[in-house]
């Protein structure tokens, strides 16, 4: 009887660890490298919210969204920082890299992360290159709009940026979902002042803002779950394998 029992137990920690490893196998992980509108943010941020960290509420056990976006970071400095080559040597097949740079990119006249229109289109090749190279799949997303409404008309504020993310994704034929017009899109139906409400606009007093702040560019809450929320509608769009892998 006592033998008995100790083979069912062994038999049953055999399946859990059998059924442990089958789900880590079977688990792909959503890699997000680009800047702060898609970052994870620190506590004393709050509410500054980047989309990355909402993503994950909309997919099953069966991915696992690892953010390495970071603020001020660009297609040259992330690589120029290490940020990239971990991410590379851990990469598996079937994993996914959602890339989404431009914020920071067009600040050419910051030297140390700034970059022209040809590097920025040579940064982006490497980056899908390299991350087939490791048969993981690569996903473009153009820049997010600010919130930069001028006598009520939202207005471009990444000039050609987003144009080279759109080129390379057709060069290369590599799935692009076009934050630009998407976010342009739900800003204008939203218009000037009811689109307040995704971005980091917080009265004085606030604990992490004493003297308040108005913030054009980086998301509310409520901001990042709706920009999180267009990303999943492009990856439906895009029929996208992750897409099976949605609540």
């Amino acid at each position: 009887m006592v033998k008995s029992k100790f083979y069912g137990f062994l038999a049953i920690g055999f399946l859990v660890l059998l059924s442990a490893f089958t789900f880590q196998k079977r688990q792909t992980t959503l890699y997000i490298i680009g800047d702060s509108t898609a970052a994870n943010k620190a506590a004393d941020k709050f509410p500054e919210t980047g989309w990355g960290m909402e993503l994950q509420s909309f997919f099953k056990d069966e991915v696992k969204v690892d953010n390495r976006a970071l603020n001020g970071r660009s297609t040259k400095s992330f690589r120029a920082e290490k940020r990239w080559q971990p991410i590379l040597e851990n990469l598996k097949a079937g994993d996914y890299v959602f890339i989404e740079f431009g914020h920071n990119d067009e600040k050419i006249d910051k030297p140390s992360v700034g970059v022209s229109l040809v590097d920025f289109k040579i940064n982006l090749i490497n980056y899908v290159n390299e991350t087939r190279s490791k048969k993981a799949i690569p996903v473009l997303l153009t820049p997010i709009s600010r919130r930069s409404f001028k006598n009520g008309v939202l207005v471009d504020s990444h000039g050609g940026y987003p144009g080279v993310t759109r080129q390379v994704a057709d060069s290369l034929h590599v799935p692009l979902i076009d934050m630009l017009i998407k976010t342009e899109n739900l800003l204008k139906n939203l218009g000037d002042q009811a689109s307040v409400k995704l971005f980091l606009h917080v009265d004085s007093g606030h604990v992490n803002y004493p003297q308040g702040k108005k913030d054009d560019t980086h998301l509310s809450p409520d901001g990042a779950k709706e920009i999180a929320g267009l990303v999943v509608q492009g990856i439906k769009e895009k029929k996208l394998g992750l897409a099976k892998k949605l609540k």
